[in-house]
């Protein structure tokens, strides 16, 4: 019996276009997954004397699409056909739980793949479910058709052991992947026999062009077998090392064992389908390194299922080592996607935040199609919905391992932190999660404690403020000007050493009801009692008159305001900007000719060099000029933002010629007057009367 069919297409496939493989890879779908074969000897179809059906334009423009454009690489066609074999399995599988009568029951279920390069073929045979005369007409004969979404539909309306099963292992839902094997093959051949007793084996044949034959054949075994004649350019698919590389790619977790020319291909289990908490931390150490090709063991483990909003079966790792901090250079992203243990794409660059390429692991969702493109991918709103699902998922995990286990967390947190810094500020969505993950020094702690800003909350609920201080380290911080305010009211400070800090505190205003002040800008508004207080000051008068000869002396070039100020209490004077010295030393990185901005300037008119400078300021006015500067660099020095230090070289050389001057201290009691012979008197040039010029207890000369 010898039949020729033309090959069928939905009417609506024929309105795609090469112009829009976006809607093409939707409306055709993703891999029929019905077939797929076990090598033999060749079949040789007798030829009929039969009229062919031609496509018509628009269905071979389809073909085409389907067999050169849809797939991204060729190679992709084993991964296509094996997930169809694997498909057939699955559906055997449950017909044998069902009760049903199966023809050849004990043979293995298995894949095989035979390549014969000698002969340019390649052979892929099953020993699933099989295919009648009437599947392959309908399954093979119709672009877009699947027999695993019918199946699918079938098991919708009936229940019982192997059901659930059933539909979680089969690939296939749409009816396009088959047709893959014509980006390689010049002719397909695909011989099958349905598992029922009495099932008879048939042929179906083509060559890609419009047209198949299906013809009945003696050939007794269950399943079925493709043989695809290789094109001249695709001989390299003839060879055993590229097939045996191409199933490792794709198709290294597919649950049934691959051979290829006899010898098994697939040897790793999938550990992300073995329920949590089954398999044994050596098994998930392996697993980690096969698939990071990493030396190291993980120091986080998150594994977890999902079936809303979209189905997912996710396996992370966390890294011990951060290769970033080693000096590495930038990570690639580590995560692959597969759909039903079948690899769609190789450490997806857009599945998760770029912050979070340090994880490693895989996601299997079965709503990806397998026939995605890469172009796909990046616009995707399933994969959109992956990277919300899961980034949600490893923030939730990461926050509980920080109150379960704060040690630990501890030290994942010091390889980790810039990487979670970034998530704030290049991800928007997530930066409030992410923010309640950092640690920082705090001024109430020892340097060996880190506190989170939840912590820091709740020990402060009575204040409205989360106070915090930028300083290059602790020792600094604790020095710092900008601290003396708040360290007597006894509010705690959280200390942010990381140039990156500032950036990440700038996406925030506030937290849980909390202003966030920065003590290094102008914004801040601590007081002390001693800064407000007047004893011991300059008198109100006096302050002003010195704030404004400070302005005209510094010039408006460097300083906007001079004000007395209320915060300090034992340093002479600070400076301040609405702009953080962190956010001026990035301009500045970012632009060589960026100009220092003008700053305010505090003074503290109760130290002895702010009272000494007001009195030196009209006795000696050069002199009293250069402790003004000096004070001015100190504060800029105090708060990280002078730009060329080297500038204050000539004027300390200068004050400490006249510091110098300054006469010698006055003898104790005990000491005996100088003698007009002694040392001290013969060093006198002559002429010199010996009188040294009066200085002020901060050094500044008088006349």
């Amino acid at each position: 019996m010898f039949t020729r069919v033309a090959l069928k297409v939905p009417r609506v496939a024929l309105l795609v276009s090469r112009r829009n493989m976006s809607v093409a890879t939707l409306a055709v779908g993703s891999a029929l997954r019905t077939s797929v074969l076990r090598p033999t000897r060749s079949l040789h179809v007798a030829a009929a004397c039969l009229s062919k059906h031609e496509f018509k334009a628009e269905t071979r423009q389809l073909l085409d699409i389907v067999a050169s454009s849809l797939y991204s690489d060729k190679e992709v066609f084993i991964r296509e056909l094996i997930s169809n074999a694997s498909d057939a399995l699955e559906k055997l599988k449950y017909m044998q739980t069902s009760g049903e009568a199966i023809n050849d029951s004990d043979q293995e279920l298995a894949i095989r793949i035979t390549v014969d390069p000698a002969a340019s073929q390649f052979i892929i045979e099953d020993t699933g479910i099989g295919m009648s005369k009437e599947d392959l007409v309908d399954n093979l004969g119709t672009i877009a058709r699947s027999g695993s979404k019918a199946f699918l539909n079938k098991l919708k309306t009936v229940s019982g052991e192997g059901v659930a099963g059933a539909k979680d292992s089969i690939i296939g839902q749409f009816g396009v992947g088959f047709y893959a094997g014509f980006m390689v093959g010049k002719r397909i051949t695909v011989t099958s026999q349905a598992h029922t007793p009495d099932a008879r084996p048939h042929v179906w044949a083509s060559e890609g062009m419009g047209e198949f034959d299906v013809t009945e054949t003696d050939s007794k075994k269950r399943g079925t077998k493709i043989v695809i004649d290789l094109k001249e350019d695709a001989s390299t698919f003839a060879d055993v090392q590229t097939v045996k590389g191409i199933i490792k790619k794709y198709s290294n977790f597919v649950g049934f064992p691959i051979y290829v020319n006899g010898e098994q291909a697939n040897t790793v289990k999938a550990l992300w389908t073995v329920p949590p908490g089954e398999a044994t931390p050596e098994e998930h150490e392996q697993f980690y390194r096969l698939i990071s090709n990493a030396f190291d063991k993980p120091q986080y483990t998150l594994q977890y299922r999902t079936d809303s909003p979209i189905d997912i079966r996710a396996l992370l790792y966390i890294p011990t080592f951060q290769l970033e901090k080693t000096g590495m250079g930038r990570m690639e992203p580590g995560v692959s996607l597969y759909c039903r243990k079948v690899l769609i794409k190789a450490k997806q660059e857009n599945l998760l935040p770029e912050w979070m390429r340090f994880l490693r692991g895989v996601i299997d969702s079965e709503d990806v199609p397998l026939n995605i493109s890469r172009e796909f991918l990046k616009d995707s709103t399933i994969v959109t919905k992956i990277r919300k699902v899961v980034t949600g998922r490893v923030l939730r995990f990461l926050a509980d391992e920080a109150k379960a286990r704060p040690e630990q967390y501890a030290k994942f947190y010091a390889d980790y932190d810039r990487l979670l810094k970034e998530g704030i500020v290049t991800d928007p969505d997530n930066k409030d999660e992410i923010l309640k993950l950092l640690l920082f020094d705090s001024s109430t702690m020892t340097d060996s404690k880190q506190t989170s800003i939840q912590d820091y909350i709740t020990r402060a609920a009575d204040r409205p403020e989360i106070y915090y201080l930028c300083a290059p380290t602790r020792q600094l911080a604790e020095q710092s000007p900008y601290l003396e305010a708040v360290k007597e009211s006894g509010a705690e400070v959280l200390f942010m050493y990381d140039q990156l800090d500032d950036m990440v505190m700038g996406r925030f205003t506030e937290f849980a009801g909390k202003k966030f002040v920065c003590l290094n800008t102008g914004t801040a508004t601590a007081k002390s009692a001693a800064g407000e207080s007047r004893i011991g000051k300059l008198c109100l008068e006096d302050e002003v008159t010195l704030t404004y000869w400070l302005k005209d002396t510094l010039g408006a070039d460097r300083v906007s305001s001079v004000k007395g100020s209320t915060r300090l209490t034992s340093s002479p004077v600070i400076v301040s900007s609405a702009v953080s010295p962190a956010m001026q030393r990035y301009m500045k990185y970012n632009n060589k000719e960026f100009s220092a901005l003008p700053v305010d300037l505090e003074i503290n008119s109760g130290h002895p060099v702010v009272k000494q400078l007001f009195e030196a300021r009209t006795a000696s006015p050069e002199q009293a000029k250069l402790v003004a500067e000096q004070l001015f660099d100190n504060a800029l020095i105090a708060a990280g933002i002078l730009d060329e230090p080297l500038s204050m070289l000539p004027r300390l050389t200068k004050l400490l010629e006249l510091a110098l001057a300054a006469p010698a201290p006055a003898p104790t009691p005990s000491s005996a007057p100088s003698s007009p012979s002694s040392p001290s008197s013969a060093g006198t040039p002559a002429g010199s009367t010996g009188a040294k010029p009066k200085v002020s207890p901060a050094g500044i000369i008088l006349p």
